[in-house]
């Protein structure tokens, strides 16, 4: 992933015989940039922040520090990842003070995709995260146990397929030291043992499981639920929800069945696709107030993730 030359070492005779870079060609990496920040950062407006400041950065440069990189596509996946590194570092002092669980921002299919940061406009395709098993939310809350470093030479290697000579010129590491931390990170994944099930499968579950929330059926959610299954909410102290996770198949469908009981005769309950697995979420008055996410293993319930804080849910805005 050749940086060369480094600004303040210009080459005068390759700015001559190289090909102007242009707009076009800079800005045809974006949808690349923000696939990569979303899934270091797990937030959409972090990674939109990300892009932003690596196309700061190559804007900063002179035309001749511009015209000298080799490849103009590696220098801004370079600046781009160590950006989220360092996004990265930094967030972990932010969560501690967070209010509740911090879940990552869940995202709908690109057909559902009409808000976002653009206030009800269409999103531009440059900015779409491409919805792929690296995004699905388990694995997502996965990445959130892995230190800045595990994450970004896991994400790099194994997800976007760079060597570990690039992977450590952006980590700051040995290639040897980035092949260890991407071991590791390949251990975590593992031990969290992500669900197999066909996406059918997992769909019929997650509808049977909304059928008997709407009629109320306790023995139903049960039934549906693994005896160990665990719900986290996160609402950010920006939505009301519950802020210790809740344990046990059982707790869990006493709680959805006083949410049931609660919620208001305006809110309707749709199927949707939640970062490319099948979900739910939750609508009053037209508007997304609620995304819930879910691991199915064989025919049973193992977590659900519930995203209230209203930041989160730009991405879901109707209109």
């Amino acid at each position: 992933m050749s940086t060369r030359p480094e600004p303040g070492h210009d080459r005068p005779d390759r700015v001559r015989d190289r090909p102007d870079p242009g707009l076009d060609a800079v800005m045809r990496e974006r949808r690349g940039l923000i696939n990569l920040a979303y899934r270091l950062l797990g937030s959409v407006a972090e990674a939109e922040d990300a892009v932003q400041e690596t196309y700061t950065r190559w804007y900063a440069l002179s035309r001749e520090q511009q015209d000298a990189i080799d490849n103009p596509g590696a220098w801004l996946t370079t600046v781009a990842g160590r950006v989220c590194l360092n996004v990265l570092g930094s967030a972990r002092a932010r969560r501690e003070t967070y209010v509740g669980e911090w879940i990552p921002e869940p995202l709908p299919t690109h057909a559902e995709w009409l808000g976002g940061r653009t206030g009800g406009a269409a999103v531009d395709p440059a900015d779409r995260v491409t919805l792929d098993e690296s995004v699905d939310l388990a694995f997502l809350v996965v990445l959130e146990t892995m230190t800045p470093a595990e994450r970004v030479a896991f994400i790099l290697h194994d997800v976007f397929c760079h060597s570990f000579a690039e992977v450590a010129e952006i980590v700051g590491r040995s290639p040897a030291a980035c092949r260890q931390l991407a071991s590791s990170a390949r251990r975590r994944i593992r031990a969290s043992r992500p669900s197999l099930t066909p996406t059918a499968q997992r769909a019929g579950v997650i509808r049977e499981f909304k059928q008997a929330w709407e009629a109320k059926d306790i023995d139903a959610l049960i039934g549906l639920l693994d005896p160990d299954a665990t719900a986290i909410a996160d609402g950010g102290g920006r939505a009301v929800t519950f802020l210790e996770p809740i344990e046990g198949g059982e707790r869990i469908a006493r709680a959805w069945l006083e949410i049931a009981r609660r919620r208001p005769d305006t809110m309707t309950l749709l199927e949707r696709t939640v970062n490319g697995r099948p979900g739910l979420v939750a609508q009053q008055d037209g508007v997304v107030v609620t995304v819930f996410a879910f691991d199915v293993e064989d025919d049973r319930i193992k977590h659900i993730w519930v995203v209230r804080n209203p930041e989160k849910l730009r991405s879901w805005t109707t209109g």
